[in-house]
């Protein structure tokens, strides 16, 4: 009988610890699930993964997407290639790794991340391709001048042109020229010309927007990583008192059962509570560790470099702001929303362009230069040209350039009129993951007291021998779940500001008080 009992005593503790396991892991991954993603870790994080939740990092991947589709629309016609979502994990590595620990802090870490990111360093190409693009089609509006010098040695056969005159000799020569010249050609008239060169300076100021806007992409995917390694290391600090504490109920369970006081299961449901414990600590530093690679990776730091951070970014309520408030700051500061109306305007002067393609245009050509057989009789001699070429008859390019060119237009116009939609949805998606995050904080962090309480009051009762230590293990892994969403809380409530300042296009200038960091 007692035998059956201990068994069904075995079998309500798996149970329970199984589920408890369960709840800690969907609780604990959220912000390991969420920045898989944004940070590059492949491998979840072991028991301890599984769970993912929508906010916070969601919000950092989605606004990855957007920036990425922009630079894609903007330098469409510039000829350059965008950053994608994935160079904002990468960064070109300045130095080598140095000797012992670096402090690094969040301004570091941003500052590093703003230098080095390989998302704004591929941005800052599409700038130069841009304007390489204006200048190529300035250049069709501008004088062009070029030199020729040439030596000239011939003898000509005359009757080979059907020259013969009696008593001459038909072969004349040999005989040299020398000829210096420069030659000058310019566009007197060319409204195809003129449209297609104001569109590329449209599109090079679109450019620039996004660039500046990828620096909002760089504040948000730094600071994400920061974020997500601060709750790493929280969570190894929840882990390690957890630890602790199953050492104590494992402590007390041996010398209970060495006195008689207490059966095998007691111990026994304390060596798996611990040995779990353990397994969580190992998970959890290990993640911290692979998350610091992803921060070292986003900011150009070395690999080997050890470091740790500095800037614990404790809680902080957010400003009270309404989503029309923050719309209209969104609308006043977002450099991708400027970018895309530069680009509207490029594609409106590019379908221009394609209607003035059947306007004549004006050109002048000309010439100067010495002719002569020797230096000594050089001649100055000298051409001008003025030429006026008018299309007559190319009716199918004509209106397949047009098509083609309003085609253009009414996809930068659909974009735009998109990604204002996009802007005030990801304002109100931030406000509602700060609201949400802010109320999850509070309940998470009246849990932890009352889980602390409980596991105090079981361990209290076991000591006094008053009851068995399932009610211990059961109070354990409720205050390792409470834990775990606490730190989740913490590290969504951060993100989520954070996201609110990339959204009204803030996040690279103001994003320490977005975060009430570095002792705010």
């Amino acid at each position: 009988m007692h035998n059956a009992t201990e068994a069904s005593g075995c079998c309500r503790l798996l149970g329970k610890v199984t589920i408890a396991l369960a709840m800690t892991a969907a609780l604990a991954m959220p912000g390991r699930s969420q920045t898989q993603g944004q940070s590059g870790n492949g491998t979840s994080q072991g028991s301890s993964g599984g769970g993912q939740q929508a906010s916070g990092p969601a919000t950092v991947q989605a606004a990855q997407q957007t920036l990425n589709g922009l630079n894609g629309g903007s330098n469409v016609q510039a000829g350059g290639s965008a950053a994608s979502q994935n160079d904002y994990r990468g960064s070109i590595v300045q130095g080598k790794a140095t000797a012992g620990i670096l402090d690094l802090s969040l301004d570091d870490a941003i500052g590093r991340g703003l230098r080095n990111n390989l998302g704004l360093i591929l941005n800052a190409s599409a700038v130069q391709n841009a304007g390489g693009t204006r200048l190529q089609q300035l250049q069709s509006l501008l004088p062009t001048v070029t030199g020729n010098a040439n030596y000239t040695v011939q003898q000509i056969n005359l009757a080979a042109y059907g020259l013969n005159f009696p008593g001459f000799n038909p072969i004349v020569g040999p005989f040299q020229t020398l000829d210096f010249r420069a030659y000058l050609s310019q566009s007197l008239l060319n409204l195809q010309s003129i449209d297609r060169y104001l569109a590329s300076k449209h599109n090079l100021t679109g450019a620039k927007l996004s660039a500046e806007d990828a620096r909002n992409m760089v504040v948000l995917t730094v600071g994400n990583a920061y974020l997500l390694c601060i709750a790493d290391a929280s969570r190894i600090t929840a882990e390690e008192a957890i630890l602790a504490q199953t050492k104590v109920s494992l402590d007390q369970a041996t010398a209970a059962h060495e006195a008689g006081t207490s059966p095998r299961l007691d111990v026994l449901r304390a060596q798996v509570d611990y040995q779990n414990a353990q397994q969580q600590l190992v998970q959890a530093r290990n993640g911290l560790e692979k998350d610091k690679l992803a921060l070292a990776r986003a900011i150009g730091l070395p690999t080997e470099q050890q470091f740790r951070l500095t800037d614990p970014v404790p809680y902080a309520e957010a400003d009270a702001v309404t989503p029309e408030q923050a719309f209209a700051q969104a609308l006043a500061n977002r450099k991708d929303l400027q970018g895309m109306a530069e680009n509207v305007k490029g594609s409106e002067l590019q379908k221009k362009a394609a209607v003035a393609e059947q306007y004549p245009t004006i050109d002048f050509t000309g010439d100067y230069g010495g002719l002569g057989t020797r230096f000594s009789n050089l001649h100055d001699t000298y051409t001008a040209t003025g030429e006026v070429n008018a299309p007559i008859l190319q009716i199918a390019k004509n209106r397949g350039d047009k098509e083609v060119a309003d085609a253009t237009l009414q996809q930068q116009r659909a974009r735009y009129s998109d990604q204002v939609q996009q802007v005030n949805q990801d304002v109100r998606d931030a406000l509602l993951d700060i609201e949400a995050a802010r109320q999850l904080v509070q309940t998470a962090r009246s849990n932890v007291d009352l889980a602390n309480e409980a596991l105090s009051e079981a361990q209290q009762r076991f000591r006094a021998g008053v009851t068995d230590n399932l009610a211990v293990s059961e109070a354990q892994a409720q205050t390792q779940q409470a834990n775990d969403q606490y730190i989740s809380a913490l590290y969504q409530h951060n993100v989520a500001k954070l996201s609110l300042a990339r959204a009204t296009g803030t996040a690279g200038t103001n994003y320490k008080n977005a975060l009430q960091a570095g002792g705010h």
